[in-house]
């Protein structure tokens, strides 16, 4: 019984292992690997051969000696040759183990060598490249356009002369984005005699069916590698990418020809997508604007990117998120449904029935139903897990046999796996995997059979406490009020909502479409009045990850069966998960984190007790800005749960982006701005003081030292920002902070203006000196004066610029000035997050993102920051 449980845990292991790792093993180094685990099977198959017969016959040969010799202790040899055969037993076993887990390995090594010679080659980016290639999955809208998947099929070469084989090593599968709003677009097409559009006015919204999926389009586009922000506690997008199997992304070109080359490409991936977008827009077509249209389109097609950023935000306070992907229950629901149907109707033909039996060819009915949904659902994770269970249990009954629960999610997992070794790193993973293995854990051999409201009961019980642990691990928090918001929306949406928009989308049948989104418009009224309470949602500082395995062990001490002893011992394995704090720096020292926000600027400084935050970076889009997706969670993963101080440099959006989402989120007890900041706090109801930053203003936390170096002179400021224009850029608020340790300087945006007037300030030009210093201005041509860079004379300069950001930051010219100065520079773009720990009198130790969290498809930057 073991066995398949033991080889699935080995193998996912071995995959484990290489998506962990920051390099991959080289081809021929896993091909010696792979000799030596063959001689090694081959020796142990041999040696496992011979063994058992030796040992059972010297005990057969000894219990024979004891009855002829009643007077001799028995004992003695014959315990020595169970022992020898235990001992056998174990080392199979052993072997066993260790060769699954190496051929889990050797299995994802392969793959991810694969998928890396799809890279984008590093000298093709940017560059207008020519393609050809099928649209693979229904665009979807962004603030100024579409977004959508596009299988690459051939490229023109004839524009890079240095590469060879270059359809060989080129993407397969990118995500292009589609900006229409550009002069000189008029996309064409060879099957008809007219133009598929003319140029749109300026400000026009994007034409709605220009792309359609299983389309074959010839495109120009631009095309860079998957890079986005890298943070301490943050979301790895390149990652994800890889998970999606998505090798690059680009944005195609309106002003050359764009030529639609074929209707559609009959290939059963791209008719599904197909049948996928036929839906959806029928849900659209129907419930146009309803407050939760994208709620039914992700239970009904498994797309949750048209979900309303309110009703994500009820659904996580709630603890109800895995509704909305096309779980477990609902393929089940409806396989079993389909199966009673058919069984039903197939036993009342006798003819059917004499020749093919009943439950059989229900089987084989539910199965093809369960398929179907899957596909249409987007084959996700949780939609394949169920799948491949629904597929052993047929198996099972086809052949007659019986397989136990940890046998059947085993072979699911094992299938996963090897379908996808990337799915290892997906939260989803081992959310859903282990939500099932505690509901067997929890069942499967209990005594008597509980009635469905107990049964229900105690799996809310058995899944909250379950998975707990591991919501802490992947999110830094849990839901309180998930189990009340979870006994409302699973009966709600799995046996009214989903079966009701199921029926009406696929069949067309406006009235159950209408039907179902009043059932849903109730649910979130009650878990929108459940996410407003109080302590609705518990923040947990980021634990450590070896704090997991007691808590998991403590979770299944608690779920024991009722009557078993000391069962309150399980709380204990959760104090390392829930107690253990992020250390804080001790009296006079300070860390400070500059974020990578992309092409911004926010700086997270912690001193013993104090928290501080200067500039609270970018805003990407109306639905997201760098508050909400890398300042907020950095905080809470660091324990924060209030500022103590927030300064915002200057009105800039890459400065300013963010304040809305980190003030609505975080208290916060004073706001510093070189702006009217009014706007900001006045919808909050716990409004910070707010008042303008000046040189007169310094302030003392635990031994670190906040002086205010810029502006000098408010008033002469002022008269020139109305006489002159002078930008926004030289009204930044220049901060340094020094420690017992060492200094680091905040110089925003400044340019030319603020540095001379720094400069030919006497105390100013005394006090810029420091250790560390954020370049001005993301290190444009404007600003990093020589005479400035050699008055501040910083040991280690940070530029924070966005990956080939549009304004070409930094500047050549000005890299070249640091570099002439000797110190170590470091770029949010190629470092990520950036640590600097003020603890030692000696140096500053240092820490980057990047280095830190490396795995093997992330970028290796050389030392040269040439573009």
């Amino acid at each position: 019984m073991l066995k398949i449980p033991l080889l699935a845990m080995m193998f996912v292991t071995g995959v484990f292992i290489v998506q962990r790792s920051s390099t991959l093993v080289a081809v021929e180094s896993l091909w010696l690997i792979f000799f030596l685990l063959s001689v090694f099977v081959f020796a142990c198959w041999v040696f496992l051969r011979a063994k058992p017969c030796i040992h059972l016959q010297a005990l057969y040969d000894e219990m024979n000696a004891c009855d002829h010799h009643s007077s001799l202790s028995p004992s003695l040899p014959t315990t020595k040759s169970i022992f020898h055969v235990f001992l056998n037993a174990q080392f199979k076993t052993l072997c066993f183990a260790l060769t699954v887990c190496c051929i889990g390995f050797l299995w994802a090594s392969m793959q991810a060598h694969v998928r890396l010679q799809h890279a984008l080659p590093k000298a093709l980016e940017k560059q207008s490249i020519e393609v050809i290639g099928v649209i693979a999955s229904p665009p979807q809208p962004t603030q100024f356009g579409w977004r959508f998947k596009f299988d690459i099929e051939t490229v023109d070469a004839s524009l890079i002369t240095a590469q060879s084989n270059i359809n060989d090593s080129f993407p397969e599968r990118v995500v292009l984005n589609f900006y229409p709003n550009q002069k000189r677009f008029s996309p064409k097409s060879n099957l008809v005699a007219k133009p598929v559009a003319a140029t749109p006015p300026k400000n026009s919204p994007p034409p709605l069916d220009l792309f359609k999926v299983g389309e074959r389009w010839q495109m120009t586009a631009s095309f860079k590698k998957n890079h986005s922000t890298m943070n301490p506690h943050g979301f790895d997008f390149e990652a994800w990418a890889m998970s999606e199997c998505l090798d690059a992304s680009g944005t195609v070109k309106p002003k050359n020809p764009m030529v639609k080359l074929d209707h559609f490409v009959w290939r059963p991936k791209y008719m599904v997508e197909r049948t996928r977008a036929d839906i959806q827009s029928y849900i659209q077509s129907v419930l146009k604007t309803d407050a939760h249209v994208g709620l039914l389109e992700a239970l009904v097609m498994g797309d949750q990117s048209r979900i309303s950023p309110e009703d994500w935000q009820v659904m996580l306070t709630t603890g109800t998120t895995h509704l909305m992907s096309i779980s477990g229950l609902h393929i089940s629901m409806l396989a079993g449904l389909m199966f009673s149907l058919s069984h039903f109707c197939w036993r009342r033909l006798p003819n059917l029935a004499l020749r093919f039996p009943a439950r059989k060819a229900a089987t084989v009915i539910a199965m093809l139903t369960a398929l179907s949904y899957a596909l249409i659902a987007g084959f996700s994770i949780p939609t394949q897990r169920t799948l491949y269970m629904l597929i052993v249990f047929a198996i099972a009954l086809w052949t007659s046999r019986q397989f136990v629960i940890s046998q059947v999610l085993s072979i699911a997992l094992i299938v996963v796996v090897i379908i996808d070794p990337w799915a290892v790193i997906s939260a989803g993973f081992w959310l859903s995997f282990g939500a099932v293995a505690f509901l067997a854990y929890g069942f499967a051999g209990r005594i008597g059979t509980p009635n469905w409201l107990n049964a229900f009961l105690v799996s809310q019980w058995l899944i909250t406490l379950g998975l707990m642990p591991v919501l802490l691990v992947l999110f830094n928090q849990i839901s309180v009020v998930s189990p009340i918001a979870n006994a409302i929306a699973i009966p709600l949406i799995s046996f009214i909502v989903t079966p009701l928009a199921l029926v009406g989308g696929f069949l067309h049948i406006d009235f159950l479409l209408h039907v179902s989104h009043f059932f849903i418009e109730i649910g979130m009224v009650c878990l929108d009045f459940l996410s407003q309470q109080p302590y609705a949602l518990w923040h947990q500082q980021a634990p450590p990850s070896w704090s997991l395995w007691p808590a998991i062990f403590g979770a299944l001490w608690l779920l024991l069966p009722k009557g078993f002893p000391l069962k309150w011992l399980g709380g204990i394995g959760f104090l390392p998960i829930l107690c253990i704090m992020p250390l804080q720096p001790a009296f006079g020292a300070m860390k400070v984190t500059v974020l990578d926000v992309s092409q911004g600027l926010s700086v997270v400084v912690q001193t013993h007790r104090h928290t501080f935050l200067y500039d609270a970076g970018n805003r990407y889009s109306a639905q997201n800005d760098a508050g909400k997706s890398v300042i907020v969670p950095f905080l809470r993963a660091e324990g924060i749960r209030r500022l103590d101080g927030l300064m915002i440099s200057h009105q800039d959006t890459d400065h300013v982006g963010g304040l809305a989402s980190v003030l609505s989120s975080i208290p916060t007890k004073w706001l510093s701005t070189s702006f009217d900041a009014n706007p900001y706090v006045e919808l909050l109801k716990q409004k910070p003081v707010l008042f303008r930053c000046n040189s007169t203003q310094s302030w003392h936390w635990e031994g670190v030292n906040f002086e205010v170096l810029y502006p000098i002179n408010a008033n002469d400021l002022n008269e020139r920002i109305s006489a002159k224009g002078l930008s926004t850029n030289d009204q930044s608020c220049v901060l340094k902070i020094t420690s017992h340790y060492g200094s680091i300087l905040l110089t925003g945006d400044i340019e030319k203006y603020g540095e001379l007037a720094l400069l030919n300030n006497k105390k100013a030009r005394r006090l810029i000196k420091s250790d560390v210093m954020v370049a001005p201005h993301h290190g444009s041509k404007t600003s990093s004066r020589r005479d400035f860079i050699q008055a501040v004379s910083p040991s280690a300069a940070i530029f924070t610029v966005g990956y080939l950001n549009r304004y070409r930051h930094p500047n050549p010219e000005v890299m070249a000035r640091y570099d002439q100065s000797r110190m170590n520079v470091y770029r949010s773009d190629y470092d990520g997050g950036i640590s600097l720990n003020f603890d030692a009198p000696t140096s500053i130790r240092i820490s980057t993102a990047r280095k830190d969290g490396r795995r093997y498809w992330h970028q290796v930057f050389s030392p040269s920051f040439d573009e």
